[in-house]
């Protein structure tokens, strides 16, 4: 008999896995209601999961009662709970945007089902296991299916993105599992549990080298700049669903990963080496300037907010020198949070913009906020998440990662951060102005369901709300158990 803890766990993998594969079953364009039902009762798992590891009781099953090195280990501690929360909270309302979304006749609808399920199976089965080789199967399945649901459509552009996208996955899947591979010729061994007193600063050079491969596909997964050429016309080409989807929730699942590898079993590593964070942070400090300043001058709406992730991505990256502080590690997932909801949001909003308007064009926008003021004060409000302003949960991650530069004296931080918000704002701005303009000619905008609007107001509220309420979060993230 299992428990209630270990139930959800496996009902996290499960019920998306099987409501995917029924959807498949049925037929091109169906199961919608099904993968619904089962993101809602993913919801209610995750919940259960985070408030038993608020009480500090971590969530540990082994599967068929074989742990590890033999058998594969589910764990889940403050870490996985948080980014399992997110994960159903942002899939649950997209599942029913896409619903109101796709017309049944589409061909993006074909098989966007099956592959929303997969895709959410593998994102949660990701974020609790323990094991390197079933990390690499985990990411082979949320990287295939991302390609799929960027390629959904047949259109020549999408294909093409969808085959870069394509290549860059396999080729830092290809550098991770390589990784693991020489891990496991050094240790005989890819189990967490088993490597982490094994793995010591006087590693021998083959170590070294399988933690950069790791490191190395992952960061290309994540699309660090400058690794981030395939995410703009991924994110930016396919249909609003999947473009919150992958901006949400895909590009978080590398990062986490990089950030167990980093605190876990390669932590002698990386502690042996002082300049080492500031790897990544120099990256991230890139990817700000870089990503906005291409956000600044994209002409059209998805391909800014497109280059707005890999702005924001680089976020994540500044903490790695702040690690050893107390508010390092809480501002980088905060950070995750925030942008995960905001950018969902934003996506959305900018789908009911270009279904209604039939425009994707920033400078066609004009008039649109006379017509869909709901639409575009989500937008805002996703954008005030964005540039960091209270009382948005963006504002209390950077409030969070100042704190900690400051307290270490690392004013580089402090200024790419502020920069990073101002030039967010410019972004943001530039989008809102043009809706608010006024024209002597009026914007012709065509009917779109009021779930898609409601739904981008849902998850721009949740990102202003969780600054309000982020202390329950803080508080689940100390909760540390990945051994």
């Amino acid at each position: 008999m299992i428990d209630a803890q270990q139930a959800a766990l496996v009902g996290l993998i499960l019920l998306p896995l099987a409501s995917g594969a029924a959807a498949f079953l049925l037929g091109p364009g169906r199961g919608a209601g099904l993968c619904i039902a089962s993101q809602a009762a993913a919801l209610f798992f995750a919940l259960q999961l985070a408030d038993s590891v608020l009480a500090g009781d971590i969530a540990r099953h082994r599967i068929g009662g074989w742990g590890a090195p033999l058998g594969i280990d589910l764990t889940a501690d403050g870490l996985a709970a948080a980014m399992l929360l997110l994960t159903q909270a942002v899939a649950l309302p997209l599942a029913l945007y896409a619903r109101a979304y796709f017309r049944p006749d589409s061909a993006e609808v074909r098989y966007f089902w099956p592959l929303f399920g997969l895709l959410l199976a593998g994102l949660n089965a990701l974020f609790v296991s323990t094991d390197l080789f079933n990390l690499y199967v985990t990411l082979e399945l949320v990287g295939l299916a991302a390609v799929g649901l960027v390629g959904i459509g047949g259109g020549a552009l999408q294909i093409a993105a969808a085959l870069r996208y394509l290549f860059a996955t396999l080729l830092g899947s290809g550098a991770y599992l390589l990784g693991v591979a020489l891990i496991y010729g050094a240790y005989g061994s890819v189990a967490v549990a088993s490597l982490t007193p094994l793995v010591a600063a006087e590693a021998p050079t083959l170590v070294g080298l399988a933690a950069g491969l790791m490191l190395l596909g992952l960061l290309l997964k994540t699309a660090l700049f400058p690794c981030h050429y395939w995410l703009p016309p991924a994110h930016g080409g396919a249909a609003a669903p999947v473009s919150a989807l992958l901006s949400a929730l895909v590009v978080k699942a590398s990062f986490y990963l990089i950030l167990r590898l980093w605190l876990g079993p390669l932590a002698p590593l990386t502690a042996s080496h002082p300049l080492l964070p500031w790897l990544p942070a120099l990256l991230g400090a890139g990817a700000i300037l870089w990503g906005s300043w291409q956000a600044i001058r994209a002409p059209r709406l998805k391909t800014m907010i497109a280059y707005s992730t890999v702005a924001q991505l680089g976020y994540l990256f500044l903490i790695f020198p702040l690690l050893g502080t107390p508010g390092g590690r809480a501002a980088g997932i905060l950070h995750a949070v925030a942008h995960g909801l905001a950018k969902a949001a934003m996506f959305t909003a900018a789908g009911v913009l270009i279904k209604a308007t039939g425009q994707d064009r920033i400078a066609a926008l004009a008039g649109a906020a006379q017509q869909l003021p709901l639409t575009l004060f989500a937008f805002g409000l996703a954008g005030v998440t964005l540039m960091g302003l209270p009382p948005s949960a963006g504002f209390l991650a950077k409030w969070q990662l100042l704190d900690a530069a400051l307290g270490q004296g690392y004013w580089g931080i402090v200024l790419i951060t502020l920069s990073g918000g101002l030039l967010a704002a410019v972004y943001v701005f530039r989008v809102l102005r043009q809706a608010f303009l006024l024209t002597s000619s009026k914007t012709t905008v065509a009917p779109v369901p009021r779930t898609l609007e409601w739904t981008a107001f849902g998850l721009a509220g949740a990102s202003l709300l969780l600054g309000l309420r982020g202390v329950e979060l803080v508080e689940l993230l100390a909760v540390w158990g990945w051994e």
